[in-house]
């Protein structure tokens, strides 16, 4: 029986991540936290994981020489850090 649960298929090849893909990741978090979607506990884990995706979209951007993602998705431009009282800098 344990054999039967060993065979899991590898990853596709060609399965990509766009900075779109990433974009839509933040907007998701930004969406979550203003409908209540995480717990006090989790914030500044939620947090410090979209400060890190808007800091690589930013270099990634900067590095391809563009201003923001394309499409309807907003731009990530400002990233306001909040101390762990949930004050802001």
């Amino acid at each position: 029986m344990a054999d039967e649960n060993m065979n899991v298929e590898a990853p596709q090849e060609g399965v990509q991540l766009s900075l779109r893909d990433i974009a839509t990741t933040v907007n998701l978090i930004d969406m979550c936290s203003r409908r209540g979607g995480f717990e006090g506990p989790e914030l500044e884990t939620v947090g410090g994981l979209r400060t890190r995706i808007v800091e690589f979209l930013n270099a990634a951007q900067e590095a391809q020489g563009t201003e923001g993602v394309e499409g309807d998705l907003n731009p990530v431009d400002d990233v306001e850090e909040v101390e762990a009282d949930g004050s802001a800098d």
